[in-house]
């Protein structure tokens, strides 16, 4: 994932470059991450993880988003400000949302692997959502046909919880009984 510009910015400038961008553009910090294009691959996956995920929390309280969604991480502890578009994204607190983006911290989120932003992803992400509290985090790795599960520990660090690699099933945490099929989600 390539910054958009190299040198940081306000959180209004990114605001201004969003309205007159059709790019999926994040915000870390004061620089602006742009994402790519997601693939027919990243987008096949995708539609799976939702319709497995939303049928299952169909009839609980919490709500599922799928990019481009902008999630404004916020809590009491981070400070800064970080927009960020995850792929999918599982919400309990629905206090937090407002026309333009969801306001707080998602239980869940879902990010799906590009050759191109496995770092941001990997790494970034991965620190970025453990230090604002998602409970759980699942990355999907289209290239190695793997789903690695972390979720938080008492310690309020991530554990990996679960990980499949080509066959098996890759469980939820979080929501107890949640589990997917590794083979059916990269099936084309």
């Amino acid at each position: 994932m390539d910054p958009y510009r190299t040198d940081p910015m306000s959180v209004d400038e990114y605001f201004q470059i969003r309205e007159n961008s059709d790019a999926l553009l994040e915000y870390i910090d004061g620089y602006v991450y742009m994402s790519p294009s997601p693939s027919t691959k990243h987008q096949r996956i995708s539609r799976k993880l939702e319709n497995k995920f939303g049928n299952f929390i169909e009839d609980t309280p919490c709500e599922l988003f799928h990019a481009p969604c902008d999630i404004e991480l916020k809590n009491e502890k981070v400070k800064g400000t970080k927009i960020v578009i995850p792929d999918i994204s599982i919400i309990g607190d629905k206090s937090g949302f407002t026309d333009a983006r969801y306001v707080g911290v998602p239980n869940l989120i879902v990010e799906i692997l590009s050759p191109s932003n496995q770092s941001h992803d990997l790494i970034t992400k991965l620190n970025l959502y453990m230090d604002y509290g998602v409970k759980e985090y699942w990355i999907v790795n289209p290239m190695l046909k793997a789903v690695t599960v972390y979720a938080l520990n008492d310690e309020h660090m991530y554990e990996q919880h679960d990980m499949q690699k080509d066959t098996g099933k890759v469980s939820s945490r979080l929501i107890e009984g949640f589990w997917v099929d590794i083979e059916g989600v990269f099936k084309d």
